[in-house]
């Protein structure tokens, strides 16, 4: 019988924490712990990313000389084997595998760079890079569209999403378009409607989500901006707004996203034809919510907490979207990213 696996990172662990979902309760049930290769010591985050077939799992370090390991995923088990490894050219916020299954993309914060380096035959990153491209400051994530061609760079620093062509045999980029988005909003991570036409930009500097829609070459053109924030939350003096991640339900019907100051996950609800959101309301996280994620069926949400090193698990109501917790597990120091798995057993 096939099982739902949820892949955490722990950045400071060094490791890879596997778990099993219940699909029907949501309870984790821990099943192992993977090491990754790599200098010790304190980290950001350790992003994870999944080839589109499932059958290779990606982990970068980043500590110099930011190693990004590779490992296969038994279709069965789940269970991981590391089968490589090649250096990144910066400290990577965020790393993808395209659709083609030929490229992992990748973006620094510190570095202000994207970066792609081919996938081998046997699903493991080689080195070096085969395009380093220079972006605006604290280039955050990098998202392709459904079909590969065109690849989306969100630029904390620079208020601005780049958007790339990508050649997906070659793996090369080339900017073809941008979307400023308002002063002080510092882009961070963003995700698409299910059909595409639709994408969604957390702004971590001011906790906003920016709608877009999207045309037929991939352009952008902002329609709606929605806080998560109440206006009478009060900013402590010292903090500053620390939104971080961005997730959309399977089935589009809703959006979540995270806001780390105050520890909490947003909630939206999406209109199916226009994509604007309406306001479900917030709930408490788990401290540091760095990364969150949606199982495949959308009945659960997870939330990684960096302070805690433990994973929220929440039920989704089918029909308002509205978060109850259900549970807490631990998992490892710095839990900051989740990639779920349905195994073929």
């Amino acid at each position: 019988m096939s099982e739902l696996l949820a892949f955490v990172s722990c950045a400071d662990a060094r490791a890879i924490e596997t778990f099993a979902m219940d699909r029907t309760t949501g309870a984790l049930t821990h099943r192992a712990t993977t090491a990754v290769p790599g200098p010790a010591g304190a980290s950001m985050s350790m992003p994870l990313a999944l080839s589109p077939d499932r059958r290779t799992l990606h982990a970068a370090v980043r500590l110099a000389p930011f190693p990004c390991s590779s490992f296969a995923v038994d279709p069965a088990s789940g269970a991981l084997r590391h089968i490589g490894a090649a250096d990144l050219s910066d400290a990577m916020a965020y790393i993808l595998v395209d659709p083609s299954g030929k490229n992992l993309l990748a973006a620094s914060y510190p570095g202000a760079i994207v970066t792609s380096h081919a996938i081998g035959p046997d699903g493991a990153v080689t080195g070096p890079a085969r395009q380093v491209i220079d972006t605006p400051l604290r280039a955050h994530a990098i998202i392709t569209d459904a079909a590969g061609h065109c690849a989306y760079v969100p630029c904390l620093g620079g208020d601005v999403v780049l958007q790339m062509a990508l050649d997906p045999q070659s793996g090369r980029m080339m900017q073809v378009g941008r979307l400023a988005t308002h002063p002080g909003s510092g882009p961070r991570h963003m995700r698409f409607s299910p059909e595409g036409r639709h994408a969604y930009i957390v702004g971590e500097l001011d906790a906003q989500v920016i709608a877009c829609t999207v045309d037929a070459a991939g352009h952008l053109a902002a329609f709606q901006r929605a806080p998560m924030l109440a206006d009478s939350v009060a900013i402590p003096e010292g903090s500053r707004i620390a939104a971080a991640d961005i997730q959309v339900t399977p089935d589009g019907r809703f959006l979540y996203a995270t806001e780390r100051m105050t520890n909490i996950i947003a909630a939206w609800r999406l209109d199916p034809e226009t994509g604007a959101m309406t306001t479900v309301g917030a709930v408490p996280a788990e401290p540091g919510p760095r990364g969150i994620a949606i199982d495949p069926a959308g009945r659960f949400l997870l939330c990684a907490g960096q302070t805690t090193g433990a994973v929220g698990t929440y039920a989704i109501d089918q029909g308002s979207g509205a978060l109850t917790r259900i549970a807490t597990t631990p998992a490892g120091a710095n839990a900051n990213w989740i990639e779920f798995l349905e195994t073929k057993g």
